[in-house]
């Protein structure tokens, strides 16, 4: 069976800071493959690489080298509307639920705004039902369609910011510490939201985390990075219960 997505020897490179000169690595070197239906985490500390590497297998940044495919489709090498169509399939969610959200535009503009790019041809009415239809499933009425996003909490933006990442009905989420800008209660509903959603909506998840709690509720494998590496890739019970690298233990 195909995977949805795969990556093959990815690196990503950035200049160092001026007083350093040189390059620095950020990612070095990563292959995994995401099944369809799954939720692989993909954990270490801060610098480890996570975010560059998530944002690569997104082509929101382009790696210095290697191969990504989606659905067996040669995904680096898409231009117009084969990326598009592409695109459209995957989408995030960003750590920071209060400076993913364009403070100056009210709730319905910020869900729809992926609908006006990706399907034009929509009719209003069929649009503001889209929006609408993201917001019930998660959990949010439409009195939320006229507000701006600093009228609602962190938790509520949170939801806001997975319903803008729904509506184009994608297969795969990317969801980038979606929950540590957020207290703890506040958080364990939104991974209980994004569980549901996965249910109900035949998703696809990679995780980015450093935070073991939250990958042990939604993983079902986990990949352990260090340095620009992944050192360990399994199941999620082996790699929680049973590391095998002396990193991961």
């Amino acid at each position: 069976m195909t995977a949805l997505l795969e990556a093959r020897e990815l690196r990503k490179s950035f200049s160092a800071p001026a007083r350093m000169r040189g390059r620095v690595t950020a990612v070095d070197g990563v292959s995994l493959e995401l099944a369809a239906g799954e939720t692989l985490a993909i954990v270490g500390e801060s610098g480890s690489g996570k975010t560059t590497l998530a944002r690569m297998l997104l082509r929101l940044i382009e790696p210095d080298s290697g191969e990504l495919r989606v659905d067996g489709r040669d995904f680096l090498a898409a231009r117009g509307a084969a990326l598009r169509a592409l695109r459209r399939e995957m989408q995030m969610v960003f750590q920071d639920p209060f400076a993913s959200l364009d403070p100056r535009m009210r709730i319905a503009a910020i869900i729809s705004e992926p609908l006006e790019i990706h399907e034009p041809r929509l009719a209003r009415a069929q649009r503001r039902e889209r929006v609408s239809e993201a917001l019930r499933a998660v959990g949010m009425g439409e009195d939320a369609l006229t507000r701006y996003p600093h009228e609602f909490s962190g938790g509520q933006r949170q939801r806001i910011g997975i319903a803008r990442a729904l509506v184009l009905r994608p297969r795969l989420v990317v969801a980038d510490e979606p929950v540590s800008s957020l207290d703890v209660s506040v958080g364990a509903q939104i991974l209980e939201l994004l569980q549901n959603l996965q249910r109900d909506f035949s998703l696809t998840y990679l995780l980015i985390s450093h935070s073991l709690p939250v990958v042990a509720q939604l993983a079902t494998r986990i990949a352990v990075m260090q340095g620009g590496r992944i050192l360990e890739t399994g199941a999620a019970a082996q790699i929680l219960g049973a590391p095998t690298h002396p990193y991961t233990r």
